[in-house]
């Protein structure tokens, strides 16, 4: 059986080192949109903080990825399209046969719509390319104005300010975090952020981003004007679902799929941070490995449903540490502050029954080990 993977991301490498343990021999390729280096995601957002390089986040390139998995990766390749009834896919503009297809196409940062012409000076970080663009292009500078205080925005300000930057950060909302946090946990991840020198502008929107001089103009909705050498948009991401879309499969905010990750499509799937798991998107790296994991035993012939425990979230922001069980728009509840000694806070959700759902521990608390534990198996799974 030939398995093609289109992308070389965590989802899937993950997946082809899973699969490969099964499948010791069969025909095995990834196709790449870039470079096809194996490296940590998650490491994107502490660089500053560790002092790395682009090229020394790399943990394998795409040479010894091959040989390791004993596959064919082809980098910088393009695919163009879909065809679930001949079952090919088609790489610059030449079909590949394949027995099953796994989408692990990602996620593209969200491009806020911005007036103004200094647009070539607005970066976003996604991927390892992007990283050291954006390295190359913050060598010598100063002030970096960030977009959107979101779990990206807060950990990029964190980073940035650790390798010696000025940081200004905008966000709509009154406070960082507002999606993941309630208010007195939020405050203290913005009290953190602040110590570090981090100015925030809150309630307030980038409209538009004009050059001025080396550096930049950026206006806010209020009228309120703000200076800096560059600005880094981190204001989400956003599941590729286009070629998925065009193939016929079905799509909502993801690419749609069952509890084994198949698409609408026979023998088409999808993992990662392009699909949609029984109305989750969950662009995180424990769902993604649990996917990896039980989507490897379907591709080789042992229908495994995924299921997914609660999978705490931890934001790295070192100087105010946070572990956050989320709150879903299903789950209906109060916060209540459990404890709270200055920026180390302790906040429970729980519905009216008194069932804990949701948990957020900050500073110390994110630290506790036996407190995550215990927490963790009281709140109820995610998918089942």
């Amino acid at each position: 059986m030939a398995l093609v993977i289109i992308g070389t991301g965590l989802a899937a490498y993950n997946l082809a080192r899973e699969w490969r343990k099964l499948n010791p021999d069969a025909p095995l390729v990834l196709i790449s949109r870039d470079d096809g280096s194996s490296y940590s995601k998650p490491m994107l957002s502490t660089g500053y903080t560790k002092n790395k390089s682009a090229a020394e986040l790399v943990m394998q390139s795409a040479d010894k990825m091959s040989a390791q998995l004993k596959a064919e990766i082809r980098t910088f390749a393009s695919v163009s399209a879909i065809d679930a009834k001949e079952k090919t896919v088609t790489v610059d503009g030449m079909a590949i046969k394949y027995d099953k297809l796994v989408l692990a196409l990602g996620a593209d940062p969200f491009q806020p719509p911005l007036a103004g012409d200094g647009l070539e000076r607005v970066y976003t970080v996604n991927d390892l390319m992007d990283y050291a663009t954006f390295q190359q292009a913050a060598a010598g500078k100063k002030n970096i104005i960030v977009i959107g205080g979101g779990l990206i925005g807060c950990e990029y300000a964190n980073d940035l300010s650790n390798g010696g930057y000025s940081v200004q950060l905008v966000e709509p909302v009154g406070r960082v975090l507002p999606a993941l946090l309630p208010v007195e946990a939020s405050q203290a991840v913005g009290n953190g952020l602040a110590s570090l020198g981090v100015t925030f502008h809150f309630g307030v929107s980038v409209q538009a981003v004009y050059n001025e001089g080396e550096g930049v103009r950026a206006v806010l909705s209020d009228g309120t004007e703000i200076k800096g050498d560059m600005v880094l948009s981190a204001i989400g991401l956003r599941p590729r679902i286009a070629l998925a879309k065009e193939a016929g499969l079905t799509v909502n905010r993801g690419i749609v799929v069952d509890k084994t990750l198949a698409t609408s499509q026979a023998d088409i799937y999808a993992l990662g941070d392009c699909a949609e798991v029984e109305g989750l998107v969950l662009p995180y790296v424990l769902p993604l490995m649990a996917g990896a994991r039980a989507l490897a035993k379907t591709l080789s012939g042992q229908e495994t449903a995924l299921s997914y425990p609660a999978m705490p979230v931890q934001v790295k922001t070192p100087v105010c540490p946070v572990v956050v069980a989320p709150v879903f728009p299903s789950m209906q509840g109060e916060w209540h502050l459990e404890a709270q000694d200055g920026n180390n806070v302790k906040m429970l959700f729980k519905n009216a029954e008194g069932q804990l759902l949701a948990y957020a521990l900050i500073g110390s608390f994110a630290a506790d080990a036996a407190l995550k534990s215990e927490l963790a198996k009281q709140v109820p799974a995610w998918l089942v």
